[in-house]
C-alpha cells in the first residue's frame, strides 16, 4: 500500500498514464461530463471531497503548465477564483459554455464533492524535466 500521495487506485492509474499537454478536468458534483470521458468520480457527499482539496492532491502530483477555468468564477464563487488565482499563476479564463465544450477533449475528469458554482478547471499537463 502506498505510504504517502494519492492512495485511489483509480486516480492514480490514470495519473501514471498522462503525458505532456493531456488535459485533465477537475470538476464540481454538476458539472455535465460527456458519455465514455474517463472520470474518477471522488464524490461521498456533498462537499466531500472538496475542490480545494482535490486540486491540491493533484497539483503535489502532476507537472502543471497551464490551466482554463470559468470567467464567471470571479462573480459567483469568489472563494474559489482565489483558490484558482493562488494555485495556477497564468490561469487563462474562458466563458463557462467555452469550459463545457473544451471538457469533450481532456483525457481524464475527475469529479469532486464540492457543490458549489464554477468550481471546475482544466489543467494542461507539463513535463518535469
Amino acid at each position: 500500500m502506498k505510504r504517502t500521495g494519492i492512495l485511489n487506485a483509480a486516480l492514480a492509474g490514470q495519473l501514471a498514464r498522462l503525458g505532456h499537454t493531456d488535459q485533465v478536468l477537475v470538476c464540481d458534483s454538476g458539472m455535465p461530463i460527456p458519455p465514455g470521458t474517463e472520470t474518477v468520480d471522488l464524490a461521498f457527499v456533498p462537499g466531500v471531497p472538496s475542490f480545494a482539496e482535490v486540486l491540491d492532491g493533484l497539483l503535489a502530483e502532476l507537472v502543471v503548465e497551464g490551466a482554463v477555468a470559468a470567467g464567471e468564477v470571479a462573480e459567483a464563487n469568489p472563494a474559489c477564483a482565489a483558490l484558482l488565482a493562488d494555485r495556477l499563476p497564468g490561469l487563462e479564463h474562458v466563458p463557462h459554455e467555452e469550459l463545457k465544450r473544451m471538457v469533450k477533449g481532456v483525457r481524464l475528469v475527475v469529479r469532486t464533492g464540492e457543490a458549489r458554482p464554477y468550481a471546475n478547471v482544466i489543467l494542461r499537463c507539463g513535463v518535469y524535466f
